[in-house]
């Protein structure tokens, strides 16, 4: 059975972030003339040594990104069914062992989310919960898509890791993607950031987008947090990861977002990463993959949002609210953590097109394909 634990086992942290450190800048000149890169082409431009590079890498990357998706900006927009999680971490609002008041969405307030975010002009949706198998597991993903599912032309999921046969069970009923990050892939740093609960099982993590590879999920989401470690190598391990599962599992899509790790009550991150930095990495990926679908969400900037638009970012989320039964009621749960760009929707559609680019509410390739099957 295809397993990236496999590959993943084949490296060393410590003699990856070697790698990438010693990068020269005759590295980088190799890679930003090469038609195709590959893995070691990534490390060279994610090093310290590609920073001089980077107007060039941006201009690369605008291109390479206008070639293969065109002037448009797909939105997506969050919904958070609950807070309740199981799991200890130490960079999380929804921490189990962070004292406040935990909410799972009944059939009514789900309505009362739908109701809100249709009228912001959505199609697209995210289904975001905390980690709790018992309390939020998969009886209540399916009667919860059910109810979802005839008001969005795409639903995607960020949920705990399932099982093979529990995402057989889901897809059907009309899930298009899901993402699953896996935090960090230091090993042995992960343990100490997920000290109890599920996920505190580094390898069933890592092993999460081969299930959803088996299982047939048409798109398939990754990204680390950026904030907990050295953010180069964690990205390589990334890429690494994704170079395996587009080889492995070729008829799926994929995407990857960069959420930098936002402070919640009064936790900071450990490893900080500049704005010129993170538009290195965004440029790097989409350098190194011209088919990759690359996420921004208001945890960053409006400032930082509206720049990136046209250095290679394919997908932006607006306003999101990151407490279930947030869009319909204030409510008093905690947040998973705090947002940055507070625009309204149209507000950041207005921005987009101001920029000369098309605003996508739904998933085109999705609606394609359900129009055809009729």
């Amino acid at each position: 059975m295809n397993s990236f634990l496999n590959v993943f086992e084949k490296h060393s942290w410590e003699e990856v972030k070697a790698s990438i450190y010693s990068k020269t800048e005759a590295d980088v000149r190799i890679a930003l003339n090469k038609k195709k890169r590959d893995l070691e082409d990534f490390k060279a431009l994610i090093s310290p040594s590609a920073a001089p590079f980077l107007e060039e890498m941006a201009k690369l990357s605008r291109e390479l990104t206008l070639k293969r998706f065109g002037n448009t900006i797909q939105m997506f927009v969050p919904m958070y069914l609950s807070n309740e999680c199981q799991n200890i971490c130490t960079y999380c609002g929804f921490s189990l062992d962070n004292p406040m008041r935990r909410t799972t969405l009944s059939e009514k307030q789900i309505d009362k989310e739908i109701e809100v975010i249709k009228s912001y002009g959505y199609d697209h949706i995210l289904l975001v919960t905390g980690e709790a198998n018992k309390t939020v597991g998969v009886d209540y993903f399916e009667k919860a898509i059910k109810q979802i599912r005839p008001h969005f032309a795409n639903i995607s999921m960020e949920v705990q890791p399932l099982d093979q046969d529990e995402y057989e069970k889901l897809l059907p009923l009309g899930i298009h993607g899901v993402l699953v990050y896996q935090e960090t892939y230091h090993e042995e740093n992960y343990k100490f950031h997920h000290p109890k609960g599920k996920k505190s099982n580094f390898e069933y993590r890592l092993d999460t987008p081969d299930r959803l590879g088996r299982a047939g999920v048409h798109k398939i989401g990754l990204g680390v947090l950026i904030g907990l470690e050295d953010w180069r190598t964690d990205s390589f391990f990334n890429a690494l990861h994704l170079d395996y599962l587009e080889k492995t599992y070729w008829k799926t899509k994929y995407s990857v977002s960069f959420p930098r790790l936002r402070p919640y009550a009064g936790k900071e991150p450990k490893v900080d990463m500049s704005d010129r930095e993170l538009v290195q990495l965004i440029c790097a990926y989409r350098i190194f993959n011209e088919e990759l679908e690359l996420t921004i969400s208001t945890r960053e900037s409006e400032k930082f949002r509206n720049n990136i638009i046209k250095l290679g970012i394919t997908t932006v989320s607006a306003g999101s609210k990151t407490d279930p039964g947030g869009y319909a009621s204030n409510t008093d749960a905690l947040e998973q953590f705090e947002i940055s760009d507070e625009r309204t929707p149209q507000e950041v559609a207005s921005m987009i097109k101001n920029l000369g680019y098309e605003v996508v509410w739904k998933d085109w390739d999705q609606a394609y394909e359900v129009v055809s099957d009729k």
